[in-house]
């Protein structure tokens, strides 16, 4: 019962590996041409829902009282558009000369390219009680990658611009319309982007199975595995460090938000924008595999750093209020 229940609870991780099985067992199902059409009902239909959809579900009127914190937006924002990519280009530059498959070094460049992810950051963020951080979404695929794309800029931007910024107006235009009905009834917007997700990710490795002379050694997975929890944690440990210092003007709870939000990296966006800016690329499976693997990562290292960071944040805080001079 017990494992069922967890199962229930991380459906969508359950989902990733049954829809990479299932593309390995028929993989002809899901490529382009095939009875499911990946070109026209993933590339374009499936990214503009979700799209769509987390335009029916963003609060703006949230985003403009979170414009109130100027500095610890700034501070998730540089670190995150420009601290990590540049970071992991310069790691990678290391990297370049071991063994690991080349490709796999490429999808741990369009990790640190990713914003945060709204759900998983925001959730652990809360869990804690902190603050909750938002961050535009990057291009910087096209500024580090690009050379290694088959599509022309100008495909890139126009695609981008339909599947990716039109639904999302649309979805904020329609919210404005039917907010109290999305207030009243609550609907699983999560769970609507997860499951057309995993139909992009499926779609993705039936590519991949189908094409004879793709192979991915296990060595490489394994130590891109290592690299990616390793980053994690160094980079939540860096974050730590600049925001607590005694001149850096966060709260306790500013440095949750910091924490979670500058080194979570969004799945939802990433394999969407990958499927655009690689469209057709042989390779494209195995530049999402880290990205694959980041997501659950960050999720469990995650919830195993929930409980220290909240007592830590609850002792700073009860240490504020004893050290403020009595009124």
């Amino acid at each position: 019962m017990r494992l069922l229940e967890r199962m229930r609870k991380e459906w969508f991780m359950v989902g990733i590996v049954l829809a990479i099985a299932g593309a390995k067992l028929k993989p002809s199902v899901g490529v382009n041409g095939g009875p499911l059409k990946p070109e026209i009902t993933v590339s374009y239909i499936a990214v503009a829902t979700i799209f769509f959809n987390s335009g029916l579900s963003l609060k703006t009127e949230e985003l403009t009282s979170a414009l109130v914190h100027i500095k610890l937006h700034l501070f998730i924002q540089i670190f995150t558009l420009a601290f990590f990519p540049a970071a992991i280009w310069l790691f990678l530059q290391l990297l370049s000369i071991t063994s690991i498959n080349e490709w796999l070094l490429k999808g741990l460049q369009t990790v640190g390219c990713m914003p945060p992810p709204v759900s998983s950051a925001v959730i652990l963020t809360k869990a804690v009680g902190g603050n909750e951080g938002i961050v535009i979404t990057p291009l910087l695929l096209l500024l580090f990658l690009g050379s290694s794309s088959t599509v022309p800029f100008t495909s890139i931007f126009s695609q981008l611009f339909m599947t990716v910024v039109v639904p999302l107006i649309i979805g904020q235009i329609v919210r404005r319309y039917i907010k109290d009905w999305l207030e009243r009834k609550k609907p699983p917007f999560g769970a609507i982007s997860s499951s057309v997700l995993l139909m992009i990710i499926y779609t993705t490795f039936c590519d991949t199975f189908s094409n004879p002379h793709i192979d991915l050694d296990k060595f490489s997975l394994v130590l891109i595995l290592f690299i990616i929890v390793s980053i994690q944690l160094s980079f939540m440990l860096l974050t730590f460090i600049f925001s607590t210092r005694n001149n850096s003007g966060f709260t306790p709870a500013d440095t949750v938000a910091i924490i979670f939000c500058s080194t979570h990296k969004s799945l939802t966006l990433g394999i969407p924008m990958l499927k655009i800016v690689f469209a057709g690329h042989e390779h494209l499976s195995l530049i999402s595999v880290p990205l694959l693997i980041y997501h659950p990562a960050q999720i469990l290292l995650g919830s195993v750093l929930v409980p220290t960071i909240k007592s830590w944040m609850v002792s700073r805080q009860k240490g504020v209020k004893l050290t403020r001079p009595p009124v």
